[in-house]
């Protein structure tokens, strides 16, 4: 088959909330100015894609207007997912042809193949190894981790830890991990995550991260933290946060509750702690940055990290993405046990 004929293709969503399927369809040959992109391997978003999967989203969102992919309304059946690490298999323009087999990143759903306007793609050439058979698959598996690479550098670009400061990570999901390995680096700050399964603090531990279980940290550090990042996805931890943060302190909460409220006890210390609370979200920059930064430029920045990003011990589970049910179960009845999931898809070449 060429190249450039039309191709079978999986493509993962979820049927209704609590079920994934596996849909086999027909994907047609890439127009001019696209690429068709194989697929390797794809990231689940733990916490935002439990959300999808449950049915906890709000009504009426957008299910992220900042992705070309994603930029429609929440209905069931749902594709989603943003983090594909593949190589580009055909090209509609001849031109382009030495693009051929180029590794590349998209926020695309998760899907074996897909088609992609150049824009939509971010290249890995000089990031992806190569050995006498292409590039390492390893490397790809890092790649896919790049969308959690990029928000933990725009968390610490909004919470800005100085020299000297006391910082604190709350949750260890494999955001809270990447933020937490980035921000222990920081010139003399005082630092540890605060994370209430064991497993997770074991893995912490064994990348040199400083690590406290929630009652630990309640006592040794109340009211001593210049800086807090929530990143749980627990609203019942932003008061943990609020008994953490000193006078004037700041809590950036990166998690997303969907749904889920927040009952917060803002009648005691907090009303004259002078505390900020902060949203922070990857999908726009704080105002104060834009004169210097946009997106391209923290996405170099991410991709730098990138490199240092321990993949092999924070990818914790692989599925084929025929066993794509399968993934999605286990993040939702056992979600301490994975920390990052990926799906797999074969090179039917």
């Amino acid at each position: 088959m060429s190249r450039n004929e039309p191709l079978t293709r999986q493509a993962i969503e979820i049927a209704q909330p609590g079920q994934v399927r596996v849909v086999v369809e027909t994907l047609g040959p890439p127009a001019p100015g696209q690429v068709r992109v194989r697929t390797v391997c794809s990231a689940i978003s733990a916490g935002t894609e439990r959300l999808f999967f449950r049915g906890e989203v709000p009504d009426g969102m957008v299910v992220d207007s900042s992705i070309a992919a994603l930029g429609c309304g929440v209905a069931y059946p749902l594709r989603y997912g943003y983090a594909c690490a593949g190589m580009i298999e055909a090209v509609g323009d001849p031109a382009h042809a030495s693009a051929v087999g180029k590794p590349v990143f998209a926020f695309h759903p998760h899907a074996s193949h897909f088609l992609a306007g150049w824009d939509e793609l971010i290249g890995l050439d000089g990031w992806i190894g190569e050995d006498l058979d292409g590039p390492v698959a390893a490397d790809f598996e890092g790649a896919a981790l790049l969308p959690n690479v990029e928000t933990a550098v725009s968390l610490l670009q909004d919470g800005a830890p100085i020299v000297g400061e006391r910082v604190a990570v709350i949750g260890l999901g494999i955001v809270g991990m990447l933020t937490s390995l980035q921000a222990k680096r920081f010139p003399s700050v005082e630092f540890a995550a605060i994370e209430l399964t064991e497993s997770r603090r074991d893995l912490a531990r064994a990348l040199q991260i400083p690590v406290l279980a929630p009652d630990e940290a309640a006592a040794k550090w109340a009211a001593k933290c210049d800086l807090v990042f929530e990143l749980s996805g627990n609203p019942e931890a932003l008061n943990l946060a609020l008994d953490l943060v000193a006078f004037s302190g700041r809590v950036v909460v990166g998690s997303w509750y969907g749904r889920k409220r927040a009952a917060l006890d803002l009648g005691g210390r907090f009303h004259r702690s002078r505390a900020q609370i902060v949203s922070s979200q990857v999908s726009t920059l704080a105002p104060h940055l834009t004169g210097r930064f946009d997106k391209a430029r923290r996405m170099e920045a991410a991709l730098r990290l990138l490199r240092d990003v321990p993949a092999d011990r924070l990818v914790t589970h692989r599925f084929p993405a025929e066993d794509a049910a399968e993934a999605f179960r286990l993040l939702d009845e056992t979600p301490g046990e994975a920390l990052q999931v990926l799906l797999t898809y074969d090179d039917p070449t």
